[in-house]
């Protein structure tokens, strides 16, 4: 559904934030995408969903297509209209808006009615704490409440392709697990082929069919859950598993290491 093919990202014309970056999201599947603060996570997805001249960025190579589509150069409202939706970082709700006027702006390209009252209930439904909320105004919810509402506002876009930025950044442990969960379900229930930027590896790789990670704005590795997460490499940077005084060890030279294994 989704291809990046040997795609370079540059920042004001001269910093480059991608390098030949490769990236496959099949369609029915949940794909995550990994790395440390800077890797270029969250800049592949802008330069996925047209976001990055926002930031004076553009793609300067390599192509990215969906659904059998160039969208390398196409505005965001176009890659909207074909089906891709993207749930932004940092609780982006539209705070003067009640909760069901924010689920309802995911809809506004709609016309078909019953449709968007189905569709409201269904995210009602996996959002059970949404109804009692309807009413109130979105700036005053929790964070938790909030990206309730922006991952039911992207569902109500009806879209082929959810895209999500670091959704449990700020929650506490018991509400990441409880979203991931629901994002799991979601995405078996409606068949939905979902991107998912995370900085939890561990939440995010016991939902996901298969998984990349990103350093230096390179794909380092990749494999499905299974090789993830029997990844020694992963195992000690990203799940926590490297085991007492060696890990505590390895904390300096990181960086090398990984690139040592991965690159070398």
């Amino acid at each position: 559904m989704l291809t990046l093919a040997n795609v370079d990202a540059v920042y004001g014309g001269v910093i480059q934030v991608l390098r030949s970056t490769n990236l496959d999201v099949r369609e029915g599947q949940m794909v995550v995408l990994l790395g440390a603060n800077g890797a270029g996570k969250t800049t592949t997805l802008k330069a996925i969903s047209g976001l990055l001249h926002a930031d004076h960025g553009a793609v300067t190579a390599g192509r990215i297509s969906f659904a059998g589509q160039d969208i390398t150069h196409a505005e965001p409202s176009e890659i909207v209209r074909a089906g891709m939706v993207q749930v932004l970082e940092g609780r982006r709700v539209l705070e003067h808006l009640t909760v069901y006027q924010n689920l309802m702006v995911g809809a506004h390209l709609r016309s078909d009615r019953a449709g968007v009252k189905a569709d409201l209930e269904r995210v009602y439904g996996y959002f059970p704490a949404l109804p009692e909320l309807a009413g109130r105004i979105a700036g005053y919810l929790s964070g938790g409440e909030m990206q309730m509402v922006l991952i039911g506002r992207a569902l109500m876009a009806r879209p082929r392709l959810l895209i999500l930025d670091e959704p449990s950044m700020g929650l506490a442990p018991i509400l990441t697990q409880q979203l991931f969960r629901t994002i799991g379900r979601i995405k078996r229930d409606e068949g939905l082929t979902v991107l998912l930027v995370e900085q939890n590896a561990r939440a995010a790789i016991s939902q996901c069919d298969y998984g990349y990670i990103m350093e230096g704005g390179r794909i380092v590795l990749h494999g499905s859950r299974a090789e993830l997460e029997g990844n020694q490499d992963v195992q000690e940077f990203y799940l926590g598993m490297g085991g007492g005084a060696e890990r505590v060890s390895y904390r300096d030279v990181k960086h090398y290491r990984r690139r040592k294994r991965w690159l070398g």
